[in-house]
């Protein structure tokens, strides 16, 4: 029986997650070759546990996928593939919100989503140590919280089946992303964009929230486009994830 903590437990979800992510998305595995659960762990330098969980998670996003004899390899997609999957949960996202701002939203889920944001300055602030697992948890819940608000069964269920499109989740962060310089700033414009959303909502702004939704998720790919122009690498082995590619 695992007793860690939970934060724990999230915390090296979360280690390995951004990790197995940031290998798959700089190249570093062949895509006809079966990953070795064991040399991961040790790669990562975490157990095989919250490997297998982050490995479940990226079959999820379409980055990984089942092999029939068991086990995983990395799946087929291009920079247009991720692109297209970011602009789809902006669209759905800007739905949930003109659609939330259209039917109201009631005080508490206002009370609720405000302690989010409040918990997400924090981690933003100036001066303070940045958590980026932290940041995670509390802008995952943020975004989960935004599909809900509709009340609307479909709209949540639609943005979870986009979200396991690849790199299109909001908590589809990459290791080198938490190194870059402006990576920190561009987090702020995007808390800046998750206050105006609820302030659209709350006002009954539809039209100004579905915007603000959009131009949001837009933000993911714009960062996405900056890290690959600076990392090579990056756009290279998003060139050769395609249906076609042989090794």
């Amino acid at each position: 029986m695992n007793l860690a903590p939970r934060s724990e437990r999230r915390s090296q979800f979360d280690k390995a997650l951004i990790g197995l992510r940031s290998l798959v998305m700089d190249g570093a595995f062949n895509q006809s070759v079966r990953l070795s659960e064991v040399a991961l762990a040790e790669r990562l330098g975490i157990s095989r546990t919250p490997l297998r969980q982050a490995m479940e998670q990226l079959v999820a996003e379409g980055l990984l996928e089942r092999i029939e004899t068991g086990g995983c390899r990395v799946a087929s997609f291009t920079f247009a593939d991720i692109f297209d999957a970011i602009e789809l949960r902006g669209m759905g996202e800007g739905l949930a919100a003109r659609l939330a701002a259209e039917r109201g939203i009631s005080p508490a889920q206002r009370t609720k989503v405000d302690a989010v944001l409040a918990g997400l300055d924090e981690v933003l602030a100036e001066g303070a140590d940045f958590d980026m697992d932290a940041y995670v948890t509390l802008n995952a819940r943020f975004h989960e919280m935004l599909w809900q608000m509709p009340a609307s069964a479909i709209v949540e269920r639609e943005l979870r089946r986009i979200c396991s499109l690849p790199l299109a989740s909001p908590s589809a962060f990459l290791e080198r992303q938490g190194r870059s310089p402006g990576f920190r700033a561009s987090l702020a414009r995007s808390q800046w964009q998750h206050r105006s959303i609820i302030a659209a909502i709350a006002a009954r702004e539809g039209t100004r929230a579905e915007a603000l939704a959009r131009e949001h998720a837009r933000t993911a790919r714009d960062n996405l486009t900056d890290l690959a122009r600076k990392q090579p690498r990056l756009a290279e082995a998003l060139s050769s994830f395609s249906p076609t590619h042989q090794t």
